[in-house]
């Protein structure tokens, strides 16, 4: 299998595993138990207010917390446990810095640590949201300082995170710049306007007409 192949699985293994973290041992049989709450600090919204807030149905909300109140005994993730279980899925690489820039999009609050309430709506968006939902969360993403803008300094370090991720499966196979060859590319065709800035419209637009990227966004729509 090729270094591009083994990384395509590691980042889909990533998906899967999200949901197995949740759901993978789980008795799905006592669901009507519904949300127990005493054990925890934090106290997620009821059932009902998140079903109309995510596209997740009742019954998956409840498997959904179970397993994440099993393995966050507190209620919330915080950034190093986060971390780990990046590590855990890239362990040819470094991980940290894409963790550290994934936990801040799914921190809506900016509170340092990721509810449940956090979790689901994030995770409500990626796998089931529309294109234009989805699209609008990769902006958060690389927009790290969240001032409605995306710069190339941030672009680079979103891909150098990305690229140290996967770590000996990109290098030393690809060259120390490409990461930077391909944030120019990337920027100059987003940055419409040549002002050295990518707007949430810019950033739509060119996704819009990217059909790898299109295909990208349905990749992991049903997992669950």
């Amino acid at each position: 299998m090729s270094c591009r192949k083994r990384c395509k699985r590691e980042i889909f293994k990533f998906a899967q595993y999200l949901f197995r973290l949740i759901t993978g041992t789980l008795n799905t049989d006592s669901v009507e138990d519904e949300l127990e709450l005493s054990a925890v600090r934090h106290r997620p919204e009821g059932l009902e207010q998140l079903e109309a807030q995510t596209r997740f149905s009742r019954k998956e909300l409840q498997i959904l917390y179970r397993g994440f109140k099993n393995e966050c005994p507190s209620g919330v993730v915080n950034e190093d446990t986060f971390k780990d279980i990046y590590a855990q899925f890239f362990p040819q690489g470094d991980a940290s810095t894409y963790a550290h820039f994934l936990f801040n999009a799914f921190d809506t609050d900016h509170n340092g640590s990721v509810s449940f309430e956090d979790f689901v709506m994030g995770l409500s968006i990626l796998l089931r949201g529309t294109v234009q939902e989805k699209l609008n969360w990769a902006f958060n993403l690389y927009d790290i300082n969240k001032d409605g803008y995306i710069t190339k300094e941030e672009m680079l370090d979103i891909m150098k995170a990305i690229y140290d991720m996967m770590g000996k499966c990109t290098y030393p196979v690809l060259k120390e710049e490409t990461p930077r060859q391909h944030v120019e590319v990337f920027f100059q065709k987003m940055d419409k306007n040549k002002d050295g800035v990518v707007t949430i419209d810019e950033f739509i637009d060119c996704c819009q007409n990217d059909e790898n990227i299109m295909r990208s966004m349905h990749l992991f729509e049903n997992v669950l």
